[in-house]
Protein backbone atom coordinates (compact mmCIF):
# COMPACT_ATOMS: atom_id res chain seq x y z
CA UNK A 1 0.00 0.00 0.00
CA UNK A 2 1.11 3.55 -0.70
CA UNK A 3 2.38 5.36 2.38
CA UNK A 4 -0.06 8.08 4.45
CA UNK A 5 0.70 11.25 1.88
CA UNK A 6 1.03 14.50 4.26
CA UNK A 7 3.27 15.95 1.85
CA UNK A 8 1.00 18.43 -0.19
CA UNK A 9 3.17 21.38 0.52
CA UNK A 10 6.03 20.00 -1.33
CA UNK A 11 3.73 18.79 -4.33
CA UNK A 12 -0.10 17.25 -4.67
CA UNK A 13 -1.23 14.87 -6.55
CA UNK A 14 -2.89 16.15 -10.08
CA UNK A 15 -6.53 16.32 -9.81
CA UNK A 16 -8.16 13.87 -11.42
CA UNK A 17 -11.01 16.62 -13.08
CA UNK A 18 -7.77 18.60 -13.95
CA UNK A 19 -6.56 15.91 -15.63
CA UNK A 20 -9.41 15.27 -17.57
CA UNK A 21 -9.49 19.34 -18.76
CA UNK A 22 -6.10 17.94 -20.37
CA UNK A 23 -6.37 15.32 -22.16
CA UNK A 24 -7.48 16.70 -25.24
CA UNK A 25 -4.64 18.64 -25.57
CA UNK A 26 -2.13 15.41 -25.10
CA UNK A 27 -4.28 13.53 -27.53
CA UNK A 28 -4.90 15.33 -30.41
CA UNK A 29 -4.83 18.78 -30.51
CA UNK A 30 -2.03 19.43 -31.53
CA UNK A 31 -1.86 23.12 -33.06
CA UNK A 32 0.95 25.85 -31.85
CA UNK A 33 -1.16 28.55 -30.04
CA UNK A 34 0.78 31.23 -32.73
CA UNK A 35 -0.46 29.27 -35.67
CA UNK A 36 -3.27 31.07 -37.86
CA UNK A 37 -5.20 28.13 -38.84
CA UNK A 38 -7.92 26.48 -37.43
CA UNK A 39 -5.57 24.30 -35.35
CA UNK A 40 -3.58 27.57 -33.94
CA UNK A 41 -6.88 29.03 -32.85
CA UNK A 42 -8.01 26.37 -30.78
CA UNK A 43 -5.04 26.04 -28.98
CA UNK A 44 -4.50 29.79 -28.62
CA UNK A 45 -8.14 30.08 -27.04
CA UNK A 46 -7.48 27.24 -24.84
CA UNK A 47 -4.38 29.21 -23.27
CA UNK A 48 -6.63 32.41 -23.90
CA UNK A 49 -9.09 30.42 -20.96
CA UNK A 50 -6.65 29.34 -18.72
CA UNK A 51 -5.74 33.10 -18.39
CA UNK A 52 -8.66 33.79 -17.39
CA UNK A 53 -9.29 31.29 -14.56
CA UNK A 54 -5.75 31.92 -12.96
CA UNK A 55 -6.59 35.78 -13.17
CA UNK A 56 -10.47 35.46 -11.73
CA UNK A 57 -8.44 33.47 -8.38
CA UNK A 58 -5.87 36.12 -8.13
CA UNK A 59 -7.92 38.95 -8.83
CA UNK A 60 -5.96 40.57 -11.66
CA UNK A 61 -6.86 41.14 -15.29
CA UNK A 62 -6.02 37.93 -17.66
CA UNK A 63 -3.45 40.69 -19.58
CA UNK A 64 -1.26 40.89 -16.40
CA UNK A 65 -0.27 36.82 -16.39
CA UNK A 66 2.42 35.66 -17.68
CA UNK A 67 2.90 31.67 -18.08
CA UNK A 68 5.98 30.19 -16.73
CA UNK A 69 7.43 26.56 -16.71
CA UNK A 70 6.65 26.44 -12.94
CA UNK A 71 7.18 28.49 -9.77
CA UNK A 72 11.58 28.81 -10.11
CA UNK A 73 11.30 29.87 -13.39
CA UNK A 74 8.60 32.71 -12.28
CA UNK A 75 10.84 33.77 -8.95
CA UNK A 76 13.20 33.99 -10.93
CA UNK A 77 11.96 36.36 -13.28
CA UNK A 78 10.22 38.71 -10.88
CA UNK A 79 13.87 38.93 -9.20
CA UNK A 80 16.29 38.88 -12.40
CA UNK A 81 13.83 41.00 -14.18
CA UNK A 82 12.96 43.60 -11.57
CA UNK A 83 16.50 44.19 -10.76
CA UNK A 84 17.64 44.32 -14.57
CA UNK A 85 14.68 46.66 -15.85
CA UNK A 86 15.19 49.16 -12.90
CA UNK A 87 19.09 48.98 -12.40
CA UNK A 88 18.75 53.32 -13.47
CA UNK A 89 16.85 53.23 -10.80
CA UNK A 90 18.70 51.68 -7.92
CA UNK A 91 20.80 48.43 -6.99
CA UNK A 92 19.48 47.76 -4.03
CA UNK A 93 16.90 44.52 -3.02
CA UNK A 94 15.41 43.58 0.21
CA UNK A 95 14.60 39.71 0.65
CA UNK A 96 12.95 38.29 3.51
CA UNK A 97 14.86 35.70 5.76
CA UNK A 98 12.57 32.86 5.03
CA UNK A 99 12.72 33.56 1.84
CA UNK A 100 12.42 30.08 -1.13
CA UNK A 101 15.97 29.20 -2.21
CA UNK A 102 14.27 30.10 -6.15
CA UNK A 103 14.40 33.96 -4.66
CA UNK A 104 17.32 33.73 -2.47
CA UNK A 105 19.68 32.10 -4.75
CA UNK A 106 18.20 34.77 -7.38
CA UNK A 107 19.10 37.60 -4.90
CA UNK A 108 22.48 36.18 -4.17
CA UNK A 109 23.61 36.23 -8.23
CA UNK A 110 22.62 39.52 -8.13
CA UNK A 111 24.28 40.22 -5.61
CA UNK A 112 27.46 39.02 -7.51
CA UNK A 113 27.03 41.07 -10.47
CA UNK A 114 27.16 44.28 -7.87
CA UNK A 115 23.71 44.78 -6.85
CA UNK A 116 23.10 44.89 -2.76
CA UNK A 117 20.98 42.63 -0.89
CA UNK A 118 19.66 43.10 2.68
CA UNK A 119 18.09 40.24 4.54
CA UNK A 120 15.41 41.57 6.22
CA UNK A 121 14.68 39.69 9.58
CA UNK A 122 11.45 37.86 10.85
CA UNK A 123 9.81 37.59 14.71
CA UNK A 124 10.12 34.39 16.50
CA UNK A 125 6.49 33.59 14.79
CA UNK A 126 8.34 34.28 11.79
CA UNK A 127 6.63 37.04 10.62
CA UNK A 128 8.22 39.92 9.12
CA UNK A 129 7.06 43.22 10.53
CA UNK A 130 6.15 46.54 8.67
CA UNK A 131 8.58 48.53 11.19
CA UNK A 132 11.18 46.39 10.21
CA UNK A 133 10.90 46.87 6.66
CA UNK A 134 10.88 50.33 6.81
CA UNK A 135 13.73 50.52 8.99
CA UNK A 136 15.46 48.03 5.61
CA UNK A 137 14.68 50.59 2.62
CA UNK A 138 16.94 52.74 1.38
CA UNK A 139 17.02 54.92 -1.07
CA UNK A 140 17.61 53.07 -4.52
CA UNK A 141 15.58 49.82 -2.78
CA UNK A 142 13.83 48.90 -6.31
CA UNK A 143 12.47 45.72 -4.98
CA UNK A 144 11.23 44.11 -1.57
CA UNK A 145 10.17 40.35 -1.84
CA UNK A 146 8.49 38.77 0.78
CA UNK A 147 6.81 35.30 0.41
CA UNK A 148 3.08 35.17 0.84
CA UNK A 149 2.76 31.94 3.19
CA UNK A 150 6.05 30.58 4.24
CA UNK A 151 6.43 26.58 2.77
CA UNK A 152 7.35 25.31 6.08
CA UNK A 153 5.78 26.76 8.85
CA UNK A 154 2.73 27.99 7.00
CA UNK A 155 2.74 31.46 8.18
CA UNK A 156 1.09 34.28 6.29
CA UNK A 157 2.90 37.55 6.15
CA UNK A 158 1.18 41.04 6.71
CA UNK A 159 1.20 41.56 2.91
CA UNK A 160 -0.91 44.45 2.73
CA UNK A 161 0.36 46.15 5.79
CA UNK A 162 4.04 45.91 4.04
CA UNK A 163 2.59 47.68 0.79
CA UNK A 164 1.47 50.48 3.14
CA UNK A 165 5.23 50.68 4.20
CA UNK A 166 5.93 51.22 0.68
CA UNK A 167 3.03 54.11 -0.58
CA UNK A 168 5.16 56.47 -2.15
CA UNK A 169 8.51 55.40 -2.58
CA UNK A 170 10.08 53.59 -5.58
CA UNK A 171 10.27 50.19 -4.55
CA UNK A 172 8.36 47.01 -6.03
CA UNK A 173 6.74 44.51 -3.47
CA UNK A 174 6.79 40.50 -4.96
CA UNK A 175 4.93 38.00 -3.40
CA UNK A 176 5.85 34.28 -3.58
CA UNK A 177 2.18 33.04 -3.48
CA UNK A 178 3.04 29.08 -4.40
CA UNK A 179 1.88 28.32 -1.04
CA UNK A 180 -1.03 30.53 -0.30
CA UNK A 181 -2.84 29.88 -3.46
CA UNK A 182 -5.79 27.86 -3.51
CA UNK A 183 -5.58 27.69 1.02
CA UNK A 184 -6.63 30.99 1.50
CA UNK A 185 -7.72 34.09 -0.34
CA UNK A 186 -5.23 36.05 -2.90
CA UNK A 187 -6.24 39.00 -4.24
CA UNK A 188 -3.27 40.67 -5.41
CA UNK A 189 -5.21 44.00 -5.75
CA UNK A 190 -6.08 43.61 -1.95
CA UNK A 191 -2.53 42.54 -1.26
CA UNK A 192 -1.05 45.51 -2.24
CA UNK A 193 1.57 43.22 -4.33
CA UNK A 194 3.34 45.01 -7.69
CA UNK A 195 4.74 41.01 -8.71
CA UNK A 196 3.08 37.50 -7.51
CA UNK A 197 4.11 33.81 -8.64
CA UNK A 198 1.93 30.83 -8.25
CA UNK A 199 3.42 26.94 -9.04
CA UNK A 200 0.83 24.60 -10.57
CA UNK A 201 2.27 21.49 -8.51
CA UNK A 202 0.85 23.23 -5.62
CA UNK A 203 -2.35 23.36 -5.89
CA UNK A 204 -3.21 20.20 -7.76
CA UNK A 205 -2.23 20.94 -11.57
CA UNK A 206 0.32 19.37 -13.08
CA UNK A 207 4.33 19.98 -12.91
CA UNK A 208 6.17 21.82 -15.05
CA UNK A 209 3.61 24.93 -15.03
CA UNK A 210 3.38 28.35 -13.41
CA UNK A 211 2.40 31.98 -13.83
CA UNK A 212 3.90 35.48 -12.88
CA UNK A 213 1.43 38.19 -12.13
CA UNK A 214 3.04 41.12 -13.12
CA UNK A 215 0.80 44.76 -12.37
CA UNK A 216 -0.46 46.45 -15.28
CA UNK A 217 2.25 49.20 -16.12
CA UNK A 218 5.06 47.31 -15.18
CA UNK A 219 7.53 46.29 -17.56
CA UNK A 220 10.08 43.44 -16.57
CA UNK A 221 12.89 42.62 -18.36
CA UNK A 222 12.41 39.00 -19.88
CA UNK A 223 13.99 36.09 -18.61
CA UNK A 224 14.27 33.63 -21.39
CA UNK A 225 14.71 35.36 -25.04
CA UNK A 226 13.06 34.43 -28.49
CA UNK A 227 10.39 34.69 -30.32
CA UNK A 228 7.07 36.92 -29.17
CA UNK A 229 4.81 34.74 -27.25
CA UNK A 230 2.88 36.09 -24.03
CA UNK A 231 2.71 39.18 -25.55
CA UNK A 232 6.68 39.33 -26.00
CA UNK A 233 7.49 38.76 -22.30
CA UNK A 234 8.18 35.10 -22.04
CA UNK A 235 9.37 33.27 -25.34
CA UNK A 236 8.59 29.41 -26.09
CA UNK A 237 6.18 27.82 -27.18
CA UNK A 238 3.24 27.46 -24.30
CA UNK A 239 2.99 24.02 -23.61
CA UNK A 240 -0.75 24.03 -23.89
CA UNK A 241 -1.67 20.97 -21.93
CA UNK A 242 -0.20 21.68 -18.78
CA UNK A 243 -1.56 25.79 -18.55
CA UNK A 244 -5.33 24.61 -19.48
CA UNK A 245 -4.53 21.99 -16.16
CA UNK A 246 -3.40 24.89 -14.36
CA UNK A 247 -6.31 27.56 -15.60
CA UNK A 248 -8.41 24.20 -14.29
CA UNK A 249 -6.88 23.77 -11.07
CA UNK A 250 -7.19 27.60 -10.32
CA UNK A 251 -11.13 27.15 -11.43
CA UNK A 252 -11.69 24.46 -9.07
CA UNK A 253 -9.61 25.86 -6.13
CA UNK A 254 -11.83 29.46 -6.70
CA UNK A 255 -15.25 27.11 -5.75
CA UNK A 256 -13.89 24.53 -3.40
CA UNK A 257 -12.08 27.80 -1.55
CA UNK A 258 -14.31 28.48 1.61
CA UNK A 259 -14.99 24.31 2.41
CA UNK A 260 -11.93 23.06 1.38
CA UNK A 261 -10.36 26.06 4.09
CA UNK A 262 -12.41 24.57 6.80
CA UNK A 263 -11.72 21.26 6.53
CA UNK A 264 -8.04 21.54 6.48
CA UNK A 265 -7.44 23.39 9.47
CA UNK A 266 -9.94 20.64 11.41
CA UNK A 267 -7.75 17.99 9.85
CA UNK A 268 -4.41 19.82 10.38
CA UNK A 269 -5.78 20.43 14.30
CA UNK A 270 -6.89 17.55 14.56
CA UNK A 271 -3.14 16.16 13.94
CA UNK A 272 -1.89 18.83 16.41
CA UNK A 273 -3.41 17.87 19.46
CA UNK A 274 -3.28 14.26 18.61
CA UNK A 275 0.64 14.86 18.65
CA UNK A 276 1.11 17.42 21.23
CA UNK A 277 -0.96 14.68 23.77
CA UNK A 278 0.99 12.05 22.96
CA UNK A 279 4.47 13.70 23.15
CA UNK A 280 5.52 15.82 26.05
CA UNK A 281 7.05 19.41 25.25
CA UNK A 282 5.86 19.07 21.48
CA UNK A 283 6.36 22.62 20.20
CA UNK A 284 4.18 23.92 16.96
CA UNK A 285 6.44 26.60 14.99
CA UNK A 286 4.25 30.29 14.38
CA UNK A 287 1.54 28.81 16.51
CA UNK A 288 0.74 32.91 17.34
CA UNK A 289 0.80 33.68 13.95
CA UNK A 290 -1.75 33.72 10.91
CA UNK A 291 -1.42 30.00 9.19
CA UNK A 292 -2.35 27.84 6.53
CA UNK A 293 -5.30 25.33 7.31
CA UNK A 294 -3.34 22.52 6.22
CA UNK A 295 0.48 22.99 7.16
CA UNK A 296 1.83 22.01 10.88
CA UNK A 297 5.39 22.61 11.35
CA UNK A 298 6.01 20.89 14.79
CA UNK A 299 9.06 19.69 17.08
CA UNK A 300 9.13 16.94 18.65
CA UNK A 301 11.85 16.43 21.56
CA UNK A 302 14.17 13.98 21.95
CA UNK A 303 14.25 12.44 18.56
CA UNK A 304 15.70 13.47 14.99
CA UNK A 305 13.12 14.33 12.86
CA UNK A 306 15.24 12.97 9.86
CA UNK A 307 15.86 9.39 11.58
CA UNK A 308 11.98 9.45 12.34
CA UNK A 309 10.81 10.04 8.84
CA UNK A 310 13.33 7.36 7.88
CA UNK A 311 11.82 4.63 9.90
CA UNK A 312 8.38 5.51 8.48
CA UNK A 313 9.48 6.01 4.71
CA UNK A 314 7.09 3.22 3.52
CA UNK A 315 4.42 4.31 5.55
CA UNK A 316 3.82 8.11 5.80
CA UNK A 317 5.38 10.90 3.45
CA UNK A 318 6.22 14.18 5.65
CA UNK A 319 9.45 16.23 5.40
CA UNK A 320 12.01 17.28 7.46
CA UNK A 321 12.33 21.16 7.23
CA UNK A 322 11.15 22.07 3.00
CA UNK A 323 11.44 18.81 0.55
CA UNK A 324 13.50 21.16 -1.90
CA UNK A 325 16.39 21.49 0.86
CA UNK A 326 17.21 18.06 0.57
CA UNK A 327 17.26 14.82 2.87
CA UNK A 328 20.13 15.22 4.98
CA UNK A 329 19.46 16.20 8.54
CA UNK A 330 20.30 20.06 8.96
CA UNK A 331 19.06 23.10 10.85
CA UNK A 332 16.09 24.71 8.49
CA UNK A 333 17.27 28.11 7.86
CA UNK A 334 13.58 29.35 8.05
CA UNK A 335 14.02 28.09 11.71
CA UNK A 336 16.87 29.30 12.13
CA UNK A 337 15.76 32.99 11.43
CA UNK A 338 12.62 32.28 14.03
CA UNK A 339 15.71 31.65 16.66
CA UNK A 340 14.41 28.25 16.95
CA UNK A 341 17.10 25.73 18.95
CA UNK A 342 18.76 23.80 16.83
CA UNK A 343 18.26 20.94 18.69
CA UNK A 344 14.14 21.83 18.57
CA UNK A 345 14.97 22.58 14.64
CA UNK A 346 16.52 19.03 14.12
CA UNK A 347 13.13 17.69 15.77
CA UNK A 348 10.51 19.24 13.69
CA UNK A 349 9.04 17.23 11.06
CA UNK A 350 6.08 19.50 8.46
CA UNK A 351 3.17 17.87 8.31
CA UNK A 352 0.97 19.51 5.11
CA UNK A 353 -2.58 18.17 4.70
CA UNK A 354 -4.58 18.31 1.63
CA UNK A 355 -8.12 17.54 -0.95
CA UNK A 356 -7.50 13.45 -0.43
CA UNK A 357 -6.61 13.77 3.13
CA UNK A 358 -8.70 12.02 5.40
CA UNK A 359 -9.39 11.94 9.49
CA UNK A 360 -8.54 8.13 9.26
CA UNK A 361 -5.27 9.41 7.60
CA UNK A 362 -4.33 12.11 10.07
CA UNK A 363 -5.68 9.59 12.84
CA UNK A 364 -3.11 6.94 11.65
CA UNK A 365 -0.42 9.48 10.95
CA UNK A 366 -0.46 10.42 14.90
CA UNK A 367 -0.48 6.92 15.66
CA UNK A 368 2.93 5.90 13.64
CA UNK A 369 4.79 9.36 14.89
CA UNK A 370 4.30 8.39 18.41
CA UNK A 371 5.47 4.91 18.71
CA UNK A 372 8.11 5.67 16.31
CA UNK A 373 9.31 9.08 17.84
CA UNK A 374 9.68 7.08 21.03
CA UNK A 375 11.28 4.05 19.66
CA UNK A 376 14.05 6.43 18.12
CA UNK A 377 14.18 8.91 21.50
CA UNK A 378 15.06 5.65 23.22
CA UNK A 379 17.54 4.58 20.43
CA UNK A 380 19.61 7.81 20.77
CA UNK A 381 20.35 10.37 18.81
CA UNK A 382 20.55 10.25 15.42
CA UNK A 383 23.50 11.56 13.19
Amino acid sequence: MNPIYLDYNATTPTDPRVVESMLPWLRGEAGNPSSGHAWGRRSRAAVTAAREQVAALLGCRPGEVIFTSGGSEACNHAVKGSAFARQNDGRHLVVSAIEHPAVTEAAQWLARRGWRCDRLPVTPNGLVEPRALAAALQPDTVLVSVMHANNETGVVQPLAELADRLRGRQSWLYADCAQSAGKIPLRVRELGVDLASIAGHKLYAPKGVGALYVRAGLRLDNLIHGAGQEDGRRAGTEAVAQVVGLGAACALAADLLAHETAQLAVLRDELAARLQAQIPGAVIHGRNAPRLPNTLSIALPGCRAAAVLEHLREKLAASAGAACHGHAAHVSSVLAAMGVADELALATIRFSVGRFTTLQDVENAATLVVETSRQVGAAGPAV
